[in-house]
C-alpha cells in the first residue's frame, strides 16, 4: 500500500460502500497471493546471430541463434513481425481472420549476412543480430526495431516472460495515438501506461492512463507516416522520447520509442503511407466502423442524478419551449432499482416505456446506461440467469470473483467467453422493452471500488479467452470491447432492422466495429476542455472515430464562459453530448444565463445545419477509417508547424474549427494550412500556410472553410443544400455528399461533386448529371489577407 493507497482507504472506510470495498480489496490482494506464480530469478534472452531463412507467402522465416522472426506483408500492404513462432491469430483486434499475404513479395539476402523482405509499397530488412528496418520503396527508414530482449523465469514455473522492445524513428518525428490520453494530441517525452483504469473521479491533462488505452501509435516525420501496433493486451509502457536534429550538422539523434510489456506475445503490424491511407489499412485490418443511427448525430443531453420521470418531462419540455434541438436524453445509474443492471426503479419511472414513446414521438430518444457488474444477490433476475450459465469470472480455486460497484457486491460476467456473450446480448431485450434506443457502456475497465491498490478484478482471476484460458493479466484490456460485442451483436440480434447505438467508456484495438467512446469523467474546469480535444484527435487517430466529452466536465460546476466554449467544441465533435455527476450541478444551457442560452442555441442550431455532413464523415468513416475530427497536419504531414498544433483541428476535409481553450479570450491565433481558406463568419480569405489572428467573441469560435469545399447542409426546408466555398483556381477538386438512408442498413446513395472556376464563375458539377440535383449557395469571395510568417 502506498501513500495513495492510504489516503485512499481513509476516505472510504467511514461509508458502508466504503468498508465493503476495504474487504474487496484486501480479498483481492490474497487472491493474487495465492493465484499467481511468483516471480523469482530471470535470465535474459535476446536472438542471437542469423542461422537462416525460410521463404513463405508473403515473406518468410528469419532463423536466429536463439529465436526466429516470422515477417509477413499483406495483400494489403500492412507488415506484420512475430517472434518466437507468434502468429497474427488468434487476435481480438482483428476484424475476422489474418488478410492473405501478398503473393508477389520477395525474401532475399540482405547486406552482412541478413535478409530482407520486398515489397510494392515497403521494404523490411531483418539484420544479422535481429534488428528490423522498415524502410519506403526508395529506401528511406521510417523505423529501426532494435533486437528485442526478453526477461524468462530461470526455473520456469508458468511465469511469463516479460520482454522489452526498443525503436528508433525520424530525429523530427512527432508520436499520436496510444488510445484516449489526456495530454496531446501530440505524444511528449514520457512514459504512457497500457492498462485501461479508472483514474477515480476525475481526470485532467497529466492524468494517465484512461478508460481507454491502446498499443496504436502513429509517428509522423518528413519521410512519411506510419503506425505501429503491438498486438498485445497484456500490462505494458511504451515510453516516448522526441529526436533532435543537428541543425545542419548532420549528427541528428533520433526519437526513440521503448515498449515494455509483462507478459504475452512479441507481435507487432507496421503500415505506412499518407495518415489518409495508413487509417485506410488499419480499418481493413481491424474492422470499419459502425455507422451511428442519424439521430445519435444530434445533441444529447445526459445527467448522473434525475429524480425521475418527471423531472425527465420538465428538462425535455425545456428545451421544446426554447426551441432546442434534443435528439437523445441518457438515463445514468439512478434509474436503475438499487442501482442493478437491466432494472427500472419504478417509484420514480413508473411507466419508462410510456415516457419513452412520448418522447420519441416529439423527436427525443431514451439511453440506457449499462454496467458490467452484477449484483450478487441470489433471487435476482439477472445474478441467477448468469449463475445458471457459468457465467461469471471466477479465481483459481473454481469461486466467482466478487468485486464492490454500485449495486454492492457484484460478479463480473467473462465477456471472453462467447456463451457469455450470447447470454449478455439477450439482456438487452429489457432495455429495448423499456422504450431505450440506445446505450452506454460504463465502469467496464472493469472497475472493482478499492481502498487501495488497483480498482479491477485480480490479476489472477481467470477467463475463457474464447477457449484458450488465461487470467487477467491477458484479458484486462480486451474486457471492455468484449462487452462492446457482445452489446453490439445482441442489440443487432434482436432488432436486426436498425443500426445499434452503442459506446463504451472502455475498449482495445477494433473497438469501432461496435460504436465509439466518450471522455469519461473529465474534471470541470479550463484543463479539462482541452483534455476532452486531446482525447478525442486521439482516439480517431487510434481508429475510434466517434467519440465526444462531457460538456461542463463531470465533477463542477463550470463557470457561464467555461460551460459555453465547452458547448461551443462539441458542437463540432462527433459525440454532442452534456453530462454531469450528481453533485456537480445542472447542465441545461438555460441554467447559465440569457446570454449563454442565446448563444448556446445558435450553436445548436448550427450542429443542427450540418447535420447532413456529420452522415457523410460517418459514412465516409466506415469506407476509409478517417476520423471525423482530424488533426490540422492530416493533408499536410509535412508542415512541422502543423505537426505541433493541438489547439485545432480539421472537421473533414472541408471545415478547420479553433475553439476558445482559455478563460478570458476573445480572439485567438490560428494556424492554417496550405490553401485559402475562409472564414465562415465573415467571409474573407486568408492564404496558408502561415498564421493569422481571428476575432472570437463568446457569440462563435472561429471556423474556416476550405477553398472549393462543399459542404451538405440543412436547408431551411429540411432538404439538403450544397454551401460551396468558391475555388482558389480553376483545377477543380472532389467532394462527397452521402445522402441519409434513414437508421436502418439501406445503402446510402453516395454523390460526387467537382467545383472549379471557368471565366470567373463558382461551376459545381455533379458526376454523372448535367445538372448538381440541389439547391447550391455559392460563398466566398475573391479578397485576401496574407497570414503573418511561419
Amino acid at each position: 500500500m502506498d501513500a495513495r493507497d492510504l489516503v485512499r482507504s481513509v476516505k472510504v472506510v467511514s461509508t458502508a460502500q466504503g468498508l465493503r470495498s476495504l474487504r474487496s480489496a484486501w480479498r483481492r490482494r490474497r487472491s493474487d497471493a495465492v493465484g499467481l506464480p511468483r516471480r523469482g530469478p530471470e535470465r535474459a534472452r535476446v536472438p542471437g546471430l542469423v542461422r537462416g531463412a525460410d521463404p513463405e507467402p508473403g515473406g518468410g522465416v528469419v532463423r536466429f541463434a536463439r529465436s526466429s522472426l516470422r515477417v509477413r506483408v499483406t495483400a494489403g500492404g500492412a507488415v506484420f513481425c512475430g517472434w518466437d513462432g507468434a502468429e497474427p491469430e488468434p487476435s481480438y483486434a482483428l476484424d475476422g481472420s489474418c488478410p492473405d499475404p501478398d503473393e508477389r513479395v520477395r525474401l532475399e539476402p540482405d547486406t552482412d549476412g541478413g535478409w530482407r523482405v520486398v515489397a510494392e509499397r515497403v521494404t523490411v530488412t531483418v539484420s544479422r543480430n535481429g534488428a528490423v528496418e522498415v524502410r519506403t520503396p526508395g529506401g528511406v527508414v521510417l523505423r529501426r526495431d532494435l533486437p528485442p530482449r526478453w526477461w524468462e523465469p530461470a526455473a520456469g514455473g508458468g511465469v511469463a516472460a516479460r520482454w522489452e522492445q526498443r525503436s528508433q524513428v525520424a530525429a523530427d518525428a512527432r508520436f499520436f495515438g496510444l488510445g484516449g490520453r489526456a495530454a496531446g494530441p501530440r505524444l511528449r517525452d514520457g512514459s504512457y501506461r497500457l492498462w485501461n483504469t479508472d483514474p477515480g473521479g476525475s481526470f485532467e491533462p497529466g492524468d494517465d492512463p484512461l478508460y481507454l488505452t491502446m498499443p496504436v501509435q502513429l509517428v509522423v516525420a518528413d519521410a512519411g507516416t506510419h503506425l505501429v501496433f503491438h498486438d498485445n493486451s497484456w500490462d505494458g509502457t511504451v515510453t516516448l522520447r522526441e529526436g533532435e536534429e543537428g541543425e545542419g550538422s548532420g549528427h541528428d539523434r533520433p526519437g526513440g520509442c521503448r515498449t515494455r510489456m509483462e507478459g504475452g506475445p512479441l507481435r507487432y503490424w507496421v503500415i505506412v503511407g499518407t495518415p489518409a491511407r495508413v487509417l485506410q489499412s488499419w480499418a481493413a485490418l481491424t474492422g470499419a466502423a459502425a455507422v451511428p443511427p442519424s439521430w445519435a448525430l444530434g445533441y444529447h443531453h445526459a445527467r448522473w442524478g434525475f429524480g425521475g420521470q418527471e423531472e425527465v418531462r420538465r428538462v425535455v419540455a425545456g428545451y421544446r419551449e426554447r426551441g432546442l434541438p434534443l435528439s437523445a436524453l441518457h438515463l445514468d445509474i439512478d434509474h436503475l432499482a438499487g442501482h442493478r443492471v437491466f432494472t427500472v426503479d419504478t417509484a420514480r419511472f413508473p411507466d419508462l416505456p410510456g415516457l419513452a414513446a412520448e418522447l420519441r414521438e416529439g423527436g427525443t430518444r431514451l439511453v440506457s446506461i449499462v454496467d458490467p457488474a452484477v449484483k450478487a444477490e441470489r433471487g435476482t433476475a439477472v445474478y441467477d440467469s448468469g449463475a445458471a450459465q457459468d457465467a461469471f469470472v471466477r479465481d483459481t480455486r473454481g469461486r466467482e470473483v466478487r468485486g464492490v460497484v454500485w449495486p454492492g457486491e457484484a460478479v463480473f460476467p467473462d465477456f471472453t467467453d462467447p456463451r457469455v456473450r450470447t447470454w449478455w446480448g439477450g439482456l438487452y431485450a429489457d432495455r429495448l422493452e423499456q422504450g431505450f434506443s440506445g446505450v452506454w457502456h460504463d465502469m467496464n475497465e472493469p472497475v472493482s471500488f478499492a481502498a487501495f491498490g488497483d480498482p479491477t478484478l485480480p490479476r489472477s482471476a481467470r477467463h475463457a479467452l474464447e477457449g484458450r484460458g488465461g487470467d487477467h493479466r491477458e484479458a484486462h484490456n480486451v474486457y471492455g470491447l468484449a462487452m462492446a460485442r457482445a452489446g453490439y451483436e445482441g442489440l443487432l440480434g434482436l432488432r436486426p432492422e436498425e443500426r445499434p447505438f452503442l459506446f463504451s467508456r472502455s475498449g482495445w484495438a477494433g473497438l469501432q466495429r461496435y460504436g465509439g467512446s466518450w471522455s469519461g469523467d473529465v474534471a470541470t474546469g479550463w484543463p479539462g476542455l482541452r483534455a476532452s480535444l486531446s482525447l478525442v484527435l486521439g482516439l480517431g487517430l487510434s481508429g475510434v472515430p466517434y467519440s465526444g466529452p462531457d460538456v461542463g466536465g463531470f465533477t463542477g460546476s463550470p463557470s457561464p464562459e467555461l460551460y459555453l466554449r465547452w458547448f461551443q467544441l462539441a458542437s463540432y465533435l462527433p459525440l454532442f453530448r452534456t453530462h454531469s455527476a450528481i453533485w456537480a450541478g445542472r447542465r441545461e444551457p438555460w441554467e447559465f444565463g440569457e446570454q449563454v442560452l442565446e448563444h448556446a442555441t445558435a450553436a445548436l442550431r448550427e450542429r443542427q445545419r450540418l447535420l447532413p455532413y456529420f452522415v457523410t464523415l460517418a459514412y465516409e468513416a466506415r469506407r476509409t477509417g478517417a476520423p471525423y475530427a482530424r488533426p490540422v497536419w492530416w493533408r499536410w504531414p509535412k508542415d512541422r508547424a502543423l505537426r505541433d498544433c493541438e489547439d485545432a483541428f480539421l472537421l473533414g476535409d472541408a471545415l478547420l474549427v479553433a475553439p476558445v481553450l482559455e478563460e478570458g479570450a476573445e480572439r485567438r491565433s490560428v494556424r492554417l494550412p496550405r490553401g485559402r481558406w475562409y472564414d465562415t463568419a465573415t467571409g474573407r480569405a486568408y492564404e496558408g500556410p502561415g498564421q493569422v489572428v481571428l476575432d472570437a467573441p463568446l457569440s462563435r469560435v472561429p471556423v474556416l472553410a476550405r477553398a472549393g469545399a462543399v459542404v451538405p447542409v440543412a436547408g431551411a426546408d429540411g432538404g439538403v443544400e450544397l454551401e460551396v466555398w468558391a475555388p482558389a483556381q480553376a483545377r477543380g477538386r472532389g467532394w462527397t455528399l452521402v445522402v441519409d438512408p434513414g437508421d436502418g442498413w439501406d445503402k446510402p446513395e453516395s454523390v460526387r461533386f467537382t467545383t472549379r472556376l471557368r471565366d470567373g464563375e463558382v461551376v459545381v458539377e455533379r458526376e454523372g448529371a448535367a445538372e448538381p440535383g440541389y439547391p447550391v449557395r455559392v460563398r466566398g469571395q475573391v479578397e485576401r489577407e496574407r497570414p503573418r510568417g511561419r
